[in-house]
């Protein structure tokens, strides 16, 4: 694991060198505790088992004995415990219930809560760059300062991200980092950003790690 910081830092330290700017990088485990998975997961699990077994009493009547409802409202109630406790101890399961735009915004809203806490704004060209990855939601964001204004547009930051999401998905984030910035470097490239091979080197170049999610 020290490896890996260690070349996300030596690698953010060659970009910075070369073009010239401030660059920092995260990695969270997850942007929110998403309290409502497990009673999402929990409430269709007890649905569907309910309606499968109303459907097998409707097929088969004769099962219907006071003894066999004990037993089907014992099996709701159990499935539901079940997945409901999965969304807590498995990842995966968790993401099923998850959806999409929920997952966008508590990232988003992390990483601006990021950039503003750690005063990511603080360099004298304003030249700052937050690239987080969240390791649960299997997103990036890419926040970049004002010194970029009219230099590069604000959807031109989400290149960056493509080449970073399946090795996110595949539970590589520090190598997903390095992507991530091995495309920054592109970018900042090609729209001419130079260093003078010393970088002013005004924020941490070692990755920011973080195992809780905020409450």
């Amino acid at each position: 694991m020290d490896r890996d910081a260690d070349s996300i830092t030596k690698r953010v330290a060659a970009l910075e060198s070369a073009r010239g700017v401030d660059v920092v990088t995260a990695s969270i485990a997850k942007a929110d505790v998403y309290m409502e998975l497990p009673w999402r997961a929990g409430a269709l699990a007890a649905s569907v088992t309910a309606l499968v077994l109303a459907v097998g009493d409707l097929l088969r009547p004769e099962w219907a004995t006071s003894t066999t409802l004990l037993l089907a409202l014992a099996t709701v109630m159990l499935v539901g415990a079940g997945v409901a406790l999965l969304t807590i101890f498995v990842p995966g399961v968790a993401r099923v219930f998850l959806s999409r735009q929920r997952a966008e915004t508590e990232v988003r809203q992390y990483a601006q809560a990021f950039f503003l806490e750690r005063q990511l704004f603080r360099t004298r060209r304003r030249l700052g760059i937050l690239i987080l990855v969240a390791r649960f939601e299997h997103r990036v964001e890419v926040i970049a300062d004002i010194g970029y204004d009219g230099r590069i547009a604000a959807d031109e930051w989400g290149s960056v991200i493509p080449p970073m999401v399946p090795l996110l998905r595949e539970g590589r984030p520090h190598d997903a980092i390095l992507a991530g910035l091995d495309a920054l470097d592109g970018l900042l490239r090609e729209r001419g950003f130079a260093g003078d091979g010393a970088g002013a080197n005004e924020l941490p170049d070692r990755i920011v790690e973080e195992g809780e999610a905020r409450e």
